[in-house]
């Protein structure tokens, strides 16, 4: 494999994977077996002894243990993986699911208004992921986000586990790597256990404490060989996001001949209260040593109100900017003769609902012989509603806006805390009603069967063989529920009559970005759900409208083949272990879409489309772990990792046409769909180096190579005419010449050049009681470097969300009553575009600054049956920004506040 010259290892590189098989047979047997990661986890975690360098004088309690026995599991695996588990049951150490898991090497959690739902692994987006429950896929029940780990409770994880070179036994789609959270098993603890848990969070912006309560109980019977495991939890989340940003830019050449212009400026803040119900339950029957059955389930509901209050400054004409200074190809001070206001609120609806269930039979019909089967169903429906109310006026004043600095963004209009300008002689446009309902459905039903055969022959300790059948389908049925009005037209549009009068409904915004900038900081907003209510007094319905362009359905049929030689044997005197394998997918894709003229409710159903793929994918893949001393080991690992078609926010399977003929903002878009997207690949290897030493104490050295082909990217473009009409040619501020006429144009296409990731993970944990006095101190960290040559956006597969460099580092103290950790952890800057972020607008992008955060967490164990723990997420106050063009250019701000908390458990 050759960095220099970005040569994918190819041919060559799976000729010595395959070379290292024959090299199998000169490996002589050993004669210690290694348990599986999974195994060597839960024996960790109920307490029992792996780690061989743990001498018998040390006592490990708490997070330590939980450090312990993560660094276990670790050592045990033939994969390159890393993870976290619970000390004992009811005490995983971690409030949430991304709180534990960023602090495992190459992981970062990403945040949506401040509360952590989504993760990265070695600096990829959340998109590259892969997560699953046991081993299964759990369906996110609104599948265009990905996996949200907020809506996954901690109470009864045993451990979370981050694998970052697949096995041939493993399904598809981890570019980054793949996560699995494994909850308990019922009959890994003896005797019954009740655990009962309340909680209060309190966010910062918002105020007023809110609750979570959880019970769980386990227990065996039938002499312990039937347990079952019942757990429930309900709770209630308040926060609150502010944003100030800039989404429309005017290209170089349009105003200025190389530089950026501002177009528009938003305020927008986000109240969000979330009620969840989640519970998850096993039953596990193990009559004899030589079988076993298991039956889990998980469930959650998430019910999730948003309101939504936004001013729109723009998006102003050219003809009324006057620039008055440029830095960094950036017009950083203008004037604004006039613009349009759009006062909107939408408060919005999400209904969200996760399930997944899992039967496994383990059983051994014979010395030898082991049988491992599975059948699995999940599934995620979300139906999503939103109402906005808009108030469209005209601000013969303009304005000036300064965003030198992009700490203190300046701006000065009329008075927005006034409802002097929402006049009838000022409002250029309204809507009672804008709006959309989107019901969506993922599912997956799996079934797998392995077969695994002792064979103890020169080092190649089993053979496995294996097949699996699972169909996915993802479902979007959308509407549009539209009423709005043209103040030129007061015939037609009766009912601009009544609006409400903004000076006497408005609701205040006040302390917007808590005051932070030259921006004002109070603004008055419409009252969305006194507008809707008055049309509905005066006999106005507005019903749903199909919205046909975004109503589609995607199945895949996949059955999958797959082989591997599991190898425990000795080379050189040193103890070898590994997997050797190759996987065979064959992937069967309908999408069924629409035909229509149009892309808004008033779009026309022509027909609907069959788009039908198939297409086989070989994976080899290998995997080695050399104990080159007791605590010294080494491992490789080559694989092929394949990931299908994503779906996002932004993703569209139909071909579309679209005219709005509104006389306010009359506009053509022309957009090809996604329907005939080939998957991605990647060529990876991985190798490291890892020293295991005393109770968890550990460092680990590892380096990381993908090959990628065929991802994915959107380009946006502007012809120089369409259908006759001269055109500006500016891709993300494409008009007619004449600048009366929006236009946008966009295609998503396959990229055929192959893109290199190369990176490096060094991670660390020490214990500091041979140094210090006082015993307990310790610390964890790791930190990851990563860089790609992707091309630039809308030029070729763009690699979005990518941070180059990511670290953690948490310090820990502890005894047998009281603990502290501090974590910090850093994200450096990536890039997004508008299928990652709301706040990025066509074919722009914009850069997420780098971000430091800092968490602090408290716990009181007065007894071993009772606990106390509280803390505060983002102590620092940071929060996510954004820049254009250069790091010294404002592009968002936004503020998102503390989290604190504050819990009581009790075991019985």
């Amino acid at each position: 494999m050759m960095y220099g010259n970005k040569r994918a290892f190819g041919t060559k590189g799976w000729l010595l994977a395959t070379s290292c098989v024959a090299a199998v047979a000169t490996i002589a047997p050993a004669t210690a077996q290694t348990a599986p990661a999974s195994d060597v986890a839960a024996q960790a975690s109920a307490g029992g002894q792996t780690d061989e360098t743990v001498g018998p004088d040390i006592t490990v309690t708490g997070f330590r243990e939980s450090l312990r026995s993560a660094a276990a599991a670790k050592r045990n695996d033939i994969r390159i993986s890393d993870g976290i588990t619970a000390e004992d049951i009811g005490k995983f150490p971690a409030q949430n699911v991304t709180e534990a898991i960023q602090r495992i090497a190459g992981v970062q959690m990403s945040n949506i208004n401040g509360r952590g739902s989504t993760i990265s692994i070695r600096g990829l987006g959340a998109q590259y992921a892969r997560t699953t429950i046991n081993g299964q896929t759990f369906a996110s029940a609104d599948f265009k986000d990905g996996f949200r780990y907020d809506i996954i409770q901690t109470d009864l994880a045993s451990a979370i586990q981050v694998v970052k070179s697949p096995t041939a036994d493993m399904d598809t789609g981890g570019l980054s790597g793949t996560v699995n959270i494994d909850t308990v098993k019922p009959l890994g603890y003896k005797g019954p256990h009740f655990i009962l848990g309340v909680k209060g969070y309190d966010s910062q912006y918002r105020g007023g404490v809110t609750p979570k309560v959880s019970g769980a109980y386990i227990n065996q019977f039938a002499g312990g060989t039937l347990g079952v495991m019942l757990n429930v939890g309900f709770q209630k989340l308040r926060d609150r996001g502010d944003y100030l940003f800039i989404k429309n830019w005017y290209d170089p050449g349009v105003l200025l001949s190389d530089a950026y212009v501002p177009g528009n400026l938003r305020f927008r803040r986000i109240d969000r209260d979330t009620e969840q119900l989640m519970a998850s339950g096993a039953i596990q029957w193990q009559p004899t040593s030589n079988f076993e059955v298991l039956l889990q389930g998980e469930y959650s509901k998430d019910h999730t109100t948003y309101d939504t209050r936004q001013l729109v400054f723009g998006r102003w004409a050219a003809s009324a900017v006057t620039v008055n200074h440029v830095a960094n190809r950036v017009a950083d001070k203008i004037s604004i003769s006039d613009f349009n206001v759009d006062n909107n609120d939408q408060p919005e609806l999400r209904n969200l609902a996760s399930q997944a269930y899992t039967g496994t039979i383990n059983w051994e019909p014979a010395e030898g012989w082991k049988v491992h089967g599975v059948g699995h169903y999940t599934q995620g429906d979300a139906h999503l509603y939103e109402w906005a109310s808009i108030d469209e006026v005209h601000f013969a004043g303009g304005g000036t806006l300064d965003i030198s600095d992009p700490s203190n963004v300046k701006f000065n209009t009329q008075n927005v805390n006034s409802g002097a300008p929402y006049t009838t002689a000022n409002r250029t446009w309204f809507a009672f009603l804008d709006g959309a309902t989107h019901i969506q459905s993922a599912k997956d039903t799996a079934g797998q069967l392995d077969i695994t055969r002792d064979l103890g022959w020169h080092g190649v300790k089993a053979l496995v063989f294996g097949v699996k059948y699972h169909h996915e389908s993802f479902q979007t049925d959308a509407f549009r529920h539209d009423r709005d009005g043209d103040v030129t037209a007061p015939g037609t549009y009766p009912e601009h009559a009544f609006i409400p009068d903004l000076a006497t409904t408005g609701v205040p915004v006040t302390n917007f970005l808590g005051g932070s900038m030259g921006i004002p900081s109070t603004f008055l907003s419409v009252n969305a759900p006194l507008w809707q209510s008055v049309l509905a007094q005066k006999g106005y319905t507005v019903p749903d409208t199909r919205d046909w362009p975004n109503t589609y359905r995607v199945d895949r049929y996949i059955p999958s083949v797959y082989g591997m030689f599991n190898i425990d044997g000795d080379i050189g005197g040193k103890r070898l272990r590994g997997n050797i394998g190759v996987r065979y997918e064959h992937t069967h894709q309908n999408v069924t879409t629409s035909v229509t003229n149009g892309t808004d409710s008033s779009a026309v159903l022509i027909g609907q489309e069959h788009i039908v793929q198939d297409y086989g994918n070989v994976l080899p893949s290998a995997s080695f772990a050399l104990d080159l001393t007791p605590k010294l080991v080494a491992r490789l690992a080559l694989a092929k990792v394949l990931v299908r078609p994503l779906l996002n926010s932004q993703t569209q399977m139909a071909d579309t046409i679209s005219t709005s003929t509104s006389t306010s903002r009359p506009s053509v878009s022309v957009a090809q769909g996604e329907s005939r997207l080939k998957p991605l690949t990647a060529n990876q290897a991985d190798i490291s180096l890892e020293y295991y030493y005393g109770a968890g104490n550990s460092i680990s050295l590892a380096g990381f190579y993908k090959a990628v082909k065929n991802g994915t990217f959107t380009q946006f473009y502007c012809p120089a005419s369409y259908n006759g009409v001269a055109l500006n040619g500016q891709t993300t501020n494409c008009q007619s010449a004449d600048l009366k006429t929006d236009y946008s144009f966009s295609r998503v296409l396959n990229d055929s050049s192959t893109i290199h990731i190369k990176g490096v993970e060094f991670s660390a944990s020490q214990n500091f009681d041979p140094f210090l006095p006082l015993k307990g101190f310790g610390a964890t960290g790791n930190i990851t470097y990563v860089d790609a040559d992707s091309p630039a956006a809308g030029t070729g597969f763009h690699l979005r969300d990518l941070s180059k460099l990511t670290w953690n580092l948490t310090p820990y103290w502890e005894n047998e009553m009281f603990s502290v950790r501090f974590s910090v952890n850093h994200r450096s800057s990536y890039q997004q575009d508008a299928a990652d972020s709301f706040f990025v607008n066509g074919g722009e992008i914009h850069t997420v600054r780098a971000r430091t955060q800092m968490d602090l967490a408290l716990g009181f164990s007065p007894t071993k049956f009772l606990s106390f723990t509280g803390g505060i997420i983002n102590l620092n106050n940071t929060h996510e920004d954004a820049y254009q063009t250069t790091e010294d250019t404002f592009q968002m701000a936004s503020q998102t506040g503390r989290t604190f908390y504050l819990s009581a458990t009790a075991r019985f």
